[in-house]
């Protein structure tokens, strides 16, 4: 979750898991379960700042212009990206839903009849690891793929018909490296990426071409801000069985 590495790269400047932080920006490595990524954190000797921006694991353009069909909608055209995990990507467009103005619901629905019908009739492979090879959900966008300075609207379906409430950090990384892919953007170019449901925003830009197995691959700068919200606490007695938790085999 690029967003989660965001908020742990603040977390873990703030509770001192980082022994020296430093001034103006402290990197804090992260072992995702795609590989490691390296957030950096804003740091002025007190405290963390945003906006937090990550380097990410090599993303790479699985395959585009994938025809699909998909019940209720007929063909469609797709593209598949990686950015941490997999993403099918097409504009609302196609399925007769505008990203900005249709209603959530619609397109909630929509995202999730691409990702079982993309889910039966392409077969994902992943370079290193087999448990990362699956689809983790589909996002909806405006169509506007091309270099613009103009911010690019999508929605991010993903698990169990989850909405994302930001651009999605995995899903921008993704994005990027299939709009590299196409020759869309250029290394170092910055784009911007917009929330269609809480219109937070994102930026996004490749800055290294790298190899990633047998793919092309870039790594991706995102970047954008990370709140707290609350804290919790957890209690734990002596006296409770099962204080050290439990696993369901």
């Amino acid at each position: 979750c690029g967003h989660a590495v965001l908020a742990l790269g603040r977390f873990a400047l703030d509770y001192g898991l980082v022994a020296e932080p430093s001034c103006p920006e402290t990197p804090v490595r992260l072992r995702c379960p795609c590989g490691p990524v390296t957030a950096f954190v804003p740091w002025d000797g007190r405290c963390s700042g945003n906006p937090v921006r990550f380097h990410s694991v090599p993303a790479f353009a699985v395959t585009t212009d994938l025809a699909i069909n998909v019940p209720g909608h007929g063909k469609v055209v797709v593209d598949i990206g990686y950015g941490g995990t997999f993403y099918a990507f097409l504009s609302a467009e196609q399925l007769g839903l505008d990203v900005c103005s249709s209603k959530t619901r619609d397109l909630v629905n929509a995202a999730s009849v691409v990702t079982e019908a993309v889910k039966k009739q392409f077969k994902l492979h992943h370079p290193e690891s087999e448990d990362l090879a699956f689809l983790y959900g589909t996002i909806l966008t405006d169509g506007k793929d091309a270099f613009s300075e103009e911010p690019t609207t999508n929605i991010c379906v993903f698990a169990d018909e989850q909405v994302d409430r930001s651009p999605t950090g995995s899903g921008v990384t993704a994005r990027i490296a299939l709009q590299y892919h196409k020759g869309l953007i250029q290394l170092d170019q910055t784009r911007t990426f917009r929330s269609s449901t809480t219109g937070s925003l994102f930026t996004g830009k490749a800055v290294k071409a790298t190899k990633f197995g047998d793919y092309n691959a870039v790594i991706v700068e995102v970047s954008g801000e990370a709140f707290y919200t609350g804290t919790a606490t957890f209690t734990v007695e002596e006296e409770d069985p099962l204080k050290n938790g439990f696993f369901f085999k």
